[in-house]
């Protein structure tokens, strides 16, 4: 059964359509996060540790179809962030991915853009809330090409690194990229809780004795500005 599984393994990722099919995962995860694009550039990673794909070809597709497709949800954003927003439950764990983009947006600015590609749905919450609070088009995309090309080398890189260690054994080698994709993921959401937690702390600690300081929170007031009636941009 392994012997046939990588058997077609071989053949999807010695074929030039191969390429074609990460541009288009990548793409489609953008605002379909259902799609394995990162797991698949990984797998290729691996694979074009052997020789083929090729290592630059799988990077330059894996990062223009991210480009692309995070274009499409931005103009998605644009035209109906808000009606989209409103129709997310409080509470969950999406409107909490989109809270913390409208948050990140209003703290470091285009730099969301490279630090959602590390925290899960947080690509598509970052693309979205830009496009619905009207984030200048020329600067999202000059943030979104640096976040593109560091995820699509970094994806590729894990799995290249994976494919080295295990050249006779892609299988192992996968796993080993894929755990440590996981395990930057993990580093990643560890270091924002305990930065969450560390604001929260201090909120509690300015709150006046009516336990308000009278300040709103940047991050709710932005997701509230996002679900505003009639204008996606809460304008």
């Amino acid at each position: 059964m392994t012997e046939a599984i990588l058997h077609v393994a071989h053949d999807v990722m010695g074929s030039p359509w191969i390429y074609l099919i990460l541009f288009l995962l990548a793409a489609f995860d953008a605002f379909v996060p259902a799609f394995p694009s990162e797991s698949a550039v990984i797998t290729a990673g691996v694979f074009a540790a052997s020789g083929a794909p090729d290592l630059f070809l799988v990077i330059v597709c894996a990062a223009l179809g991210a480009f692309v497709g995070d274009h499409i949800s931005y103009a998605i954003g644009r035209t109906a962030g808000g009606r989209l927003l409103a129709r997310v439950r409080p509470g969950t764990r999406r409107r909490r991915a989109f809270d913390w983009a409208a948050r990140t947006l209003t703290e470091r600015g285009g730099l969301l853009l490279v630090v959602a590609r590390y925290i899960p749905g947080g690509r598509t919450a970052a693309t979205l809330t830009m496009g619905a609070v009207g984030y200048p088009r020329r600067s999202f995309a000059i943030f979104d090409a640096i976040a593109a090309v560091s995820w699509g080398v970094y994806s590729a890189l894990m799995g290249y690194v994976g494919g080295i260690a295990f050249e006779n054994d892609p299988i192992k080698g996968v796993l080993l990229g894929v755990g440590l994709a996981v395990a930057v993921t993990i580093l990643v959401e560890g270091v924002r809780h305990l930065r969450s937690r560390s604001r929260a702390a201090r909120s509690a600690s300015a709150e006046g004795p009516d336990g308000n300081d009278g300040d709103d929170d940047d991050g709710l007031a932005a997701g509230d500005s996002l679900a505003a009636a009639g204008d996606p941009r809460g304008n």
